[in-house]
């Protein structure tokens, strides 16, 4: 079993950078591919970021070259680094830990990321 705690979601201005941290509980922190979706009012919910256990990253297109994804295996936690958000970054965002082997799926309660002029 994890816990999911997302944290560092806030108000911002076009331009402006966020980092979201996603702390977890637990064992076997390090086996996981960790992920950051997102969800804005009315759309379905949509993957940001992934890195596997090796650290292996991707992006979804409308975020590449200003969100970085990152994980410290030793503090249990994986950061989305925002950079130059946009109106249309605003959306509440979740920490997502899954093992597919085992089928282990698990979500944080999501961080809401306003972006306002």
């Amino acid at each position: 079993q994890v816990q999911l705690v997302e944290s560092g979601g806030g108000l911002v201005q076009p331009g402006e950078s966020l980092r979201l941290s996603c702390a977890a509980s637990g064992s076997a922190f390090s086996i996981y591919t960790l992920n950051w979706y997102r969800q804005a009012p009315g759309q379905q919910r949509e993957m940001v970021a992934t890195i596997t256990r090796a650290g292996t990253t991707n992006y979804a297109d409308s975020v590449k070259g200003r969100f970085t994804i990152s994980r410290d295996n030793a503090k249990n936690t994986v950061y989305l680094q925002m950079n130059n958000l946009k109106l249309e970054d605003t959306a509440v965002y979740y920490c997502n830990a899954y093992y597919g082997l085992r089928n282990y799926d698990y979500w944080g309660q999501g961080t809401q990321v306003t972006v306002s002029s």
